[in-house]
């Protein structure tokens, strides 16, 4: 039985190890041809190593499937372009695109660096649009494609210590309902996949006190490999009328996350003053508000085995 991926050509950022890895593995078994793109550098996005894109090819051909390794960066234009380039020029088209790249530069608001925010905003949400870019030309003429972006509870919810991860992963999920409208014409799909994983990026996780301990070992059961599926099933011709979603996976579960509307309105003939505001309007909202909790207190941390 044909896999849903059989006969198109997918580019999977990141893919070096972890949730990407998964990804690209999952994409070839359900019979895509893949560019495992990675630069091999560390989680904080020095260095380079094209080992870790071909032990995934390997692994990806060890399986029978096809694969070709790139090792450009998403960060510029330029070498993102390059990455769709290598799609072409190996298998002659591109139809999915899963932007999974990413580094981490944690650290205290007050005390982040600008280099750790730009580094941070350049490899995720440039990277993103970069890499969606050069497809989009692709995607335009044959009227046809999808996009798959890795956002995070981060930047849905926020989180202590993220703020520069925070914001472009929340960034990246604008950009996805923008391409998602901007694109519908030719029947180009993009939708954000914010996964749970115990993976290098989520290693650095302190475990200091016990309710983090906790946390992280719920955390260590959730492998990589749990987020493939719907990743795959999105880029594939059965997730046809599905775009502009944001998504969510944890363990077994699959989750669909709401998107901002308006929650209370209260109105005053007369307008408004600061001093009114704060005598009735807010008083009035603020049984609406939401708690300001961190991306692990938001959830129940007892998924279903």
């Amino acid at each position: 039985m044909p896999g849903l991926m059989e006969g198109k050509v997918a580019v999977v950022t990141g893919a070096g190890g972890g949730i990407g890895r998964e990804i690209a593995i999952m994409m070839a078994g359900a019979g895509a041809r893949v560019i495992v793109a990675d630069i091999g550098a560390s989680l904080t996005g020095e260095g380079g190593s094209a080992s870790p894109a071909a032990q995934t090819k390997a692994l990806i051909e060890q399986r029978g499937g096809q694969a070709e390794v790139c090792t450009e960066s998403v960060a510029a234009w330029g070498s993102a372009r390059k990455i769709i380039q290598a799609a072409l020029d190996h298998y002659g088209r591109i139809d999915a695109v899963v932007n999974n790249a990413g580094i981490l530069r944690d650290g205290i608001f007050h005390k982040m660096s600008e280099d750790d925010w730009l580094s941070v905003i350049s490899v995720h949400l440039n990277g993103s649009f970069f890499v969606s870019r050069a497809a989009a030309e692709h995607y335009r003429k044959q009227e046809s494609g999808s996009f798959v972006h890795i956002t995070s509870t981060s930047g849905l919810i926020g989180n202590v210590g993220q703020a520069n991860y925070a914001a472009a992963k929340l960034g990246i999920t604008a950009l996805s309902k923008s391409i998602a409208l901007d694109m519908q014409r030719y029947n180009v799909r993009s939708n954000c996949l914010a996964p749970w994983a115990w993976s290098r990026m989520t290693s650095s996780i302190p475990t200091t006190t016990a309710e983090q301990k906790a946390a992280v070992e719920k955390l260590q059961k959730m492998t990589p490999d749990k987020n493939a599926p719907l990743a795959v099933f999105l880029s594939s011709d059965a997730a046809k009328d599905v775009t502009g979603q944001v998504f969510g996976t944890r363990m077994h579960e699959i989750y669909l996350f709401s998107s901002p509307r308006p929650i209370r309105i209260v109105h005053r003939a007369e307008g408004w003053t600061p001093e009114s505001i704060a005598e009735h309007c807010i008083p009035a909202m603020k049984q609406a508000f939401m708690p300001l909790d961190t991306s692990e207190q938001a959830f129940n941390w007892d998924p279903p085995e």
